[in-house]
């Protein structure tokens, strides 16, 4: 007699959770499809439209009929421009062909770097809060997510002697967001030289997850990858979701040694094969164009717009405390004086209100008394969702 229930699952997802970032997404759109008048800033998805010479572009390569397989590395004229432009922006060179994957999003270009390097029992080092995925992908490899808390009194930079203490024989890989999500922050080009050394010394391997590396308001994003030593132990990835607004799309890539390149393939091969061709033969003759350097500059410029009214607007709600963001379009509120904790606060503000954002504790344990929002909104959208939470808070409070 067989010893398992056919619907429990493999043993390997017990104790994977669903992501709480779309939990509230969820709910918010039923709320809404009910009829009430909910504001979602819980999203990571900016509100503009891909640019326009990139659609064009697409539309040209299905005129063409490129509607069949690409190779499983991807396309190689798109991974000529995504190696010159990282060169351009980094200055780490790749090779196109062996050295960057193309992949269905950022979210799998995660998933085909955990399965491929991430045994049971190591343990992987994580900044948190962090995005959701990366604990559970350390989860669903059998390994042990460890976290080391940054907090905002330090804005969220990252504590180099609480890397060294938690350093152990199973040490594998740290993971690194860089700018932050949910945090905003832009790491301090010496604590990344002293993250590096760190790796070195201890053989470790780097995912540095860049996607907002072209969202910066203040500060100087530095890729980890270009610090001497390091293209060699790092997985660079990054995609195209938020900064040409593409998240629907699906669109991401890895750069990385060439050593870990056959391993990658495994898994992509038997998870997605190849990405989407006419996408990646319109992002190739496009992304790097002067129209589209245009409207991804002018998003930029929105962004740090809205980012310097959302903290005015914070500014007005007495019990509120937060870190200005540097960079990416989120922002990390401490409700704790309003006598809730983020559950709580987000909940009820949701319930009540009509405002959607996400209980930060979901992204880091130590952030029970915090929400993310993000500002990729409208600014008449973000007026009234900040409205609306003032006057909880003053309902709370009073």
């Amino acid at each position: 007699m067989k010893d398992y229930f056919i619907y429990s699952g493999a043993d390997r997802l017990k104790n994977v959770e669903m992501s709480s970032i779309r939990i509230v997404i969820e709910k918010a759109r039923d709320m809404a499809a009910a009829g009430y008048p909910v504001i979602s800033l819980s999203a990571g998805e900016p509100d503009f439209n891909t640019p326009k010479a990139i659609k064009e572009a697409t539309i040209d390569a299905l005129r063409e009929d490129m509607t069949h397989y690409s190779s499983n590395r991807g396309y190689l004229p798109l991974k000529k421009e995504i190696a010159a432009s990282i060169k351009e922006e980094t200055g780490t060179e790749y090779d196109p062909d062996k050295e960057i994957l193309t992949t269905n999003g950022g979210a799998e270009a995660l998933n085909n770097i955990f399965l491929s390097t991430i045994n049971p029992r190591d343990e992987v080092i994580i900044f948190t809060p962090a995005f959701v995925s990366y604990r559970q992908l350390a989860i669903m490899c059998g390994a042990t997510p460890v976290e080391i808390p940054l907090t905002k009194d330090d804005g969220y930079q990252i504590d180099i002697e609480a890397v060294k203490a938690a350093i152990t024989d199973r040490t594998k890989m740290i993971v690194l967001n860089n700018p932050n999500n949910p945090t905003g922050a832009v790491y301090k080009y010496e604590k990344l030289e002293q993250l590096c050394k760190i790796a070195i010394e201890n053989n470790l391997m780097v995912l540095s997850d860049e996607i907002y590396s072209n969202i910066v308001y203040d500060g100087e994003f530095h890729s980890i990858a270009s610090f001497p030593g390091m293209k060699e132990r790092t997985f660079l990835v990054s995609g195209f979701s938020k900064i040409f607004a593409m998240t629907g799309w699906r669109m991401g890539y890895i750069a990385c040694d060439s050593r870990f390149y056959a391993n990658l393939m495994k898994v992509h091969q038997y998870s997605t094969t190849s990405s989407v061709t006419f996408t990646q033969a319109g992002l190739a003759r496009a992304m790097r164009s002067e129209s589209v350097k245009e409207d991804t500059a002018q998003m930029v410029k929105t962004f740090a717009k809205r980012r310097n009214l959302i903290t005015a607007l914070l500014d007005e709600i007495p019990g509120l405390s937060y870190v200005v963001p540097e960079g990416a379009f989120y922002i990390m509120i401490d409700v704790s004086a309003t006598g809730l904790n983020g559950e709580e606060f987000a909940k009820r503000l949701l319930n009540e209100k009509y405002v959607a954002t996400v209980p930060a504790v979901g992204l880091g344990s130590h952030c029970v008394n915090e929400i993310r929002v993000s500002f990729a909104s409208s600014e008449e959208s973000l007026i009234e969702a900040f409205s609306r939470m003032k006057d909880f808070v003053k309902e709370i409070l009073k």
